[in-house]
């Protein structure tokens, strides 16, 4: 095979059929994660993941929430579910059951929550939770329960190459990369999976900014190769 036209770092794994995808394209990819997560799996969290069988809302902001109360449960149960993004949506799905309402970021979720009614909502969250969400449910007179069910733990590399583009998928991905590398190229093109990420990246840093047209890793990357295939002004 040629050699890359481009290459690009994505801060998380990718699936190997996106990689070869990119690479009939002309692009090569790195995959390095910047963060890692662990579920937390102890006596207290059961019990407050099975109590909340007794309410039929639950939200769900990121797939390793999902994943997280998925370990402790036998079966789908039965709950009202309303999740952030195309892919932790597909996740909850799979494994908890019908979704009752989805948007792209924080404040638009909590937004169709508060339409819908909703008196009393369990949120299954990181240790490392933005507050948006939860205080538009609070301000809007919603009773929330708080259960943490994962911890986000730093995982620290120093670039020691030049990328055409970079890869983001969270806030925490985007603090833990600067932690590590504070300086990038001004060429370095940087792309982010939602509006939230972006806000992130430009509290950081003034490289070009894209916010992929919608919040899945696989638009991300094909976003990304779409626009060094036909350059566009960067839309954050």
């Amino acid at each position: 095979m040629q050699n890359p036209e481009f290459t690009i770092l994505s801060t998380r794994p990718l699936p190997a059929s996106l990689l070869e995808e990119a690479a009939h394209k002309g692009f090569h990819i790195d995959c390095l994660s910047f963060i890692d997560t662990e579920p937390i799996l102890n006596d207290e969290v059961e019990v407050q993941i099975k109590a909340a069988t007794a309410y039929t809302t639950v939200v769900f902001t990121s797939m390793n929430a999902v994943e997280a109360v998925h370990h402790y449960l036998g079966q789908k149960p039965g709950w009202r579910i309303y999740a952030i993004g195309n892919t932790t949506k597909l996740l909850a799905e799979a494994h908890l059951g019908t979704i009752a309402g989805t948007a792209d970021n924080a404040g638009a979720l909590a937004d169709t929550i508060i339409s819908r009614g909703e008196k009393e909502v369990t949120f299954f969250c990181g240790d490392i939770r933005r507050d948006e969400l939860p205080d538009k449910l609070k301000e809007a007179g919603i009773e929330l329960n708080e259960v943490m069910v994962y911890r986000t733990i730093e995982t620290p590399h120093v670039l020691d190459k030049a990328y055409h583009g970079i890869l983001f998928y969270s806030p925490s991905a985007v603090h833990a990369f600067f932690n590590s590398n504070s300086q990038l190229p001004e060429s370095t093109d940087l792309f982010a999976i939602g509006t939230t990420t972006a806000a992130a990246l430009n509290t950081y840093t003034t490289n070009r900014i894209y916010v992929a047209d919608s919040p899945s890793k696989e638009q991300l990357v094909r976003d990304a190769m779409d626009y060094y295939r036909n350059p566009k002004q960067p839309n954050e």
